[in-house]
């Protein structure tokens, strides 16, 4: 059953309220026809994209509208050279990335990595340690994947990946690979699966990108 535009809203309050990695106090919440609007203010970057994490859980969101804004407290304020010394201390301690692989600018709160790595999951965990730094205001992942060895059967892993799962129904997403680039479609239940497909992919040995078509029925 659609749920009603009131329904869908009610739901994203309370996944947004229930969620313990942020405060949901000043977040305004519309829904339109499948379309989240999230407005108000957030006191962290992590706050904005925990947010957007718990509406993507919710069933029924298609899309979602962000106007959130982040206020961060004077306890939390920090001036970009401190963000800078954070960032490389943080990106050092991170065991899976090659050392001095990523190197960090940050202008007004806004933190840019760049660099070059062999997996797509070391690109995400660089972001992953600095999305949680005091004083941060928007990450740019500007790292380049560029694998030791390429693959001749991206397609056949792929498929046989998302056969393994039991969070993707293979039968309905389509595969096209050509070099390192994944192309998928089709049609998946929730935004979870629409993105849990973009993580199998990237585990692929060779995938430097993935297109995402897949529609969230």
């Amino acid at each position: 059953m659609n749920k009603t535009n009131a329904q869908l809203r009610n739901d994203v309050i309370e996944e947004l309220v229930a969620d313990p990695a942020l405060d949901a106090v000043d977040i305004a919440i519309s829904a339109n026809d499948g379309i989240v609007t999230l407005a108000g203010t957030v006191k962290s970057y992590a706050e904005l994209l925990a947010a957007e994490r718990a509406v993507k859980r919710v069933a029924g969101c298609h899309r979602i509208a962000r106007t959130l804004k982040i206020e961060i407290p004077a306890s939390h304020a920090r001036s970009d050279s401190d963000i800078a010394r954070a960032a490389g201390n943080a990106l050092s301690w991170e065991v899976t990335l090659p050392a001095n692989a990523v190197t960090v600018r940050v202008d007004h709160g806004y933190v840019a990595l760049e660099g070059t790595v062999e997996w797509e999951f070391q690109r995400l965990n660089a972001r992953r340690v600095i999305d949680h730094l005091a004083g941060v205001r928007g990450v740019y992942n500007d790292i380049v994947v560029k694998p030791r060895v390429t693959t001749e059967d991206v397609e056949r892993k792929l498929r046989s990946s998302f056969e393994r799962s039991a969070a993707i129904d293979a039968d309905r997403i389509c595969v096209n690979a050509h070099g390192g680039t994944v192309v998928l479609s089709g049609t998946v239940d929730s935004w979870y699966e629409h993105e849990d497909a973009v993580r199998a992919a990237y585990s692929i040995p060779g995938v430097t990108k993935v297109e995402n078509l897949t529609y969230v029925s």
